[in-house]
């Protein structure tokens, strides 16, 4: 019984790297999202949450033809650095991290939206340089939404799976994730396999969503009449 639970221990061994993957680039993009000004930001936005809305075999047939050893990072990766991409775990980290960006990427830009200036502006007049400008007063009001976030690409990244078979495969003990072998186990009548690993993924599930919601901002009070 306890074999059945490997894809679940793959499936949050790639989701931690993934997640940690995604508030690394994603931090900071979209605190430049938040707040710079420039040409084609509104496309550039949309098209960092493009994922979100494409269909996930889609999604991954687009992956699979950028990082596949004919694709044009796939391969110059390939013959530099002798690293392919496809259908090893390395792939489903990448797969499940642009799946889940999006989730990510709109709480934390709110949060960054949400930083009054005027708070920032008074740590500067009191002599704080940027650095401490951003440690002391801009990350402690944003972390919520930064935290929120991310535990909603954890989430994803966990329970992906379109992406992930057309990138990496159903390779068992190395890229079989919780959600391919749940449809393996369906496919074969396994139901008892299926229903324990449903079982493991909703509680995770429920889980991340509870935590996210304990990591939002509380909303502000309005004064009283």
């Amino acid at each position: 019984m306890l074999s059945d639970f490997a894809p679940l221990w793959l499936s949050l061994q790639i989701a931690t790297f993934a997640t940690c993957l995604i508030v690394v680039i994603g931090g900071p993009i979209s605190m430049v999202l938040a707040r710079v000004s420039f040409a084609g930001k509104g496309l550039i936005g949309g098209a960092l949450i493009l994922p979100l809305v494409l269909p996930p075999t889609v999604l991954g047939y687009y992956l699979l033809q950028v990082l596949g050893r004919e694709g044009w990072i796939g391969q110059g990766l390939e013959h530099t650095l002798g690293m392919i991409l496809v259908f090893n775990p390395v792939g489903a980290v990448i797969a499940s991290s642009i799946a889940a960006f999006p989730l990510f990427l709109l709480p934390a830009r709110s949060a960054w939206e949400g930083v009054k200036p005027d708070l920032e502006d008074a740590a500067r007049l009191l002599g704080r340089s940027e650095l401490s400008v951003f440690t002391s007063v801009t990350l402690p009001l944003a972390w919520r939404g930064l935290a929120a976030g991310a535990v909603l690409a954890f989430a994803r990244a966990l329970g992906d799976f379109g992406a992930t078979l057309m990138v990496a495969g159903d390779i068992p003990d190395r890229t079989r994730t919780a959600p391919i072998a749940i449809y393996n186990a369906v496919s074969m009548g396994d139901s008892a396999t299926a229903a324990r690993l449903t079982f493991a993924m909703s509680m995770l599930a429920i889980t991340a969503l509870w935590l996210a919601g304990r990591a939002q901002p509380s909303p502000a009070r309005g004064s009283r009449s």
